[in-house]
């Protein structure tokens, strides 16, 4: 088991008792800004945008399933979680690895709101990455909606960039209109 720990938080290895409180974490956002997504015949073009008045966004419960972040007996993949200093989970990061093409996903990442701002999407990522070296991966990979613009913010600062688009990832769900962006970052 991974544990790492600061003075205010707490990072280790999930466990199976860590489903009910990675279910239960809010990974609901507010943003007055989201991403634009122009498409052409030979690329498309990210331009960011204000919104007023702000978006707020809450993903359906079925969007994600502690349950499935959990899992034990997978040595590709792995759960990491955060607690703070009253114990309580305030985030965690899901990731896989495919060993084909050498390639890190990160499944799915929330922090509570607020404890945002602070590091702990940053040190997951880092034990991430650390996973990702012990598994021989030459990158670490995500999706995010272009309406996440803090997201899409914080991937960036931590040396994500991106690389590819899907306009109809999203159809035929609530994130309907929606387009997934995909962001990598070599493994460092």
């Amino acid at each position: 088991m991974t544990t790492v720990e600061n003075t205010a938080y707490r990072y280790r290895t999930a466990a199976p008792g860590d489903a009910e409180a990675i279910d239960a974490l809010d990974g609901s956002f507010t943003t007055g800004t989201v991403f634009r997504v122009t498409v052409a015949d030979d690329g498309f073009a990210l331009r960011e945008i204000a919104v007023d008045p702000p978006l707020t966004k809450v993903f359906p419960e079925d969007e994600h399933d502690g349950d499935d972040a959990v899992e034990e007996d997978d040595a590709d993949s792995r759960t990491f979680v955060a607690h703070g200093s009253s114990g309580d989970l305030v985030g965690f990061l899901a990731v896989s690895y495919s060993g084909w093409n050498r390639r890190l996903t990160v499944e799915d990442i929330e922090i509570a709101p607020e404890h945002r701002g602070r590091g702990v999407g940053r040190t997951l990522m880092r034990l991430a990455a650390e996973f990702a070296r012990e598994r021989g991966a030459g990158h670490l990979w995500l999706e995010v909606t272009n309406v996440n613009a803090p997201a899409i913010h914080a991937y960036r600062r931590m040396g994500f960039t991106f690389c590819g688009l899907d306009t109809a990832l999203y159809q035929g769900t609530p994130s309907e209109g929606e387009q997934a962006l995909y962001m990598s970052m070599p493994c460092p």
